[in-house]
């Protein structure tokens, strides 16, 4: 029902109402509802946050005359909201995504997250993470995903977002992208990093990666990373302190030593509580410390 609302009520969702896209998104599953499949089942710790004093769920907008979905909240009848956007793992904008918009929205802003992969594919379907990324994530161009969150953006700051004070946070290849979006949008105060991959190579989709941007990042980021992640090797974050030292730019990282990857997702083993509450409390701060509240 909420989703109905917002197109009723916002003309900017409102003007998509009709569309062939939204007859295909109709059909899917609302985002932030249940998980994806490769993550199932979930465990037993997993948070969940309530909606009330919010304004929650799902939402739509344009980009190039295409609809893209997104999940947000923000605080019922509030205006001048500072604004974070919420970027997901690889799994899309599931319950956990959602739930982290929840908290941010209880501390005050509109959290928006868009569902980012909707043109390669639904996430959600894919019981294996090999083939999704494969058969979805892998054919994501960052030009896409640029463009997606700049419509992400424009879309708060129409519906009671304060875009002077805008901060982004992603996990994992949405840490990824938390670092590309914060060089790419001048506007970001400030973004928050949760172990997203810094080096890599360079494809026709992915042209740069974190540490090639490291000279041009104006917003300062702070990165949480896993000492024992096996994915992104210590190695690999220092390179990136190299670059941003060099550059002389105000960011960040914290390492957590002997924790793993996604060690922020409470709905997975990989969670590791303390290293999750620490990080979420870095963050708050973080946010805070540089305008974005």
């Amino acid at each position: 029902m909420q989703d109905i609302k917002d197109r009723v009520d916002n003309p900017v969702a409102k003007s998509t109402q009709f569309d062939d896209g939204d007859r295909r998104n109709f059909m899917r599953v609302a985002l932030g509802a249940g998980f994806a499949a490769a993550v199932m089942p979930v465990t037993a710790q997993t948070i969940h946050t309530d909606t009330a004093g919010l304004s929650a769920g799902e939402i739509s907008y344009k980009v190039n005359g295409e609809t893209v979905r997104a999940y947000r909240a923000q605080p019922q009848g509030k205006k001048d909201l500072p604004v974070i956007l919420v970027i997901s793992e690889i799994f899309g904008v599931h319950e956990h995504i959602a739930d982290v918009a929840r908290r941010f929205a209880k501390l005050g802003y509109l959290a928006i997250a868009p569902d980012l992969f909707a043109r390669q594919g639904d996430p959600s379907a894919y019981a294996a993470i090999p083939e999704l990324i494969s058969k979805v994530v892998s054919k994501v161009p960052d030009e896409q995903v640029m463009r997606d969150l700049d419509g992400a953006v424009a879309w708060a700051g129409q519906n009671g977002g304060n875009l002077a004070k805008l901060g982004i946070t992603g996990f994992c290849w949405g840490g990824r992208i938390t670092w590309l979006y914060s060089a790419h949008n001048p506007k970001i105060k400030a973004g928050v990093a949760w172990y997203g991959k810094l080096v890599g190579d360079k494809t026709a989709l992915q042209p740069v990666q974190p540490v090639d941007i490291a000279p041009v990042l104006k917003a300062p980021v702070l990165g949480l990373y896993g000492g024992a992640d096996d994915g992104i090797p210590m190695a690999s974050v220092d390179q990136m302190k190299a670059a941003l030292a060099k550059a002389h730019s105000a960011s960040q990282f914290i390492v957590y030593p002997g924790v793993g990857h996604a060690f922020n997702a409470d709905y997975r083993p990989s969670y590791d509580e303390a290293a999750a509450k620490d990080g979420w409390q870095h963050a708050v701060n973080w946010f805070k410390q540089h305008g974005v509240n």
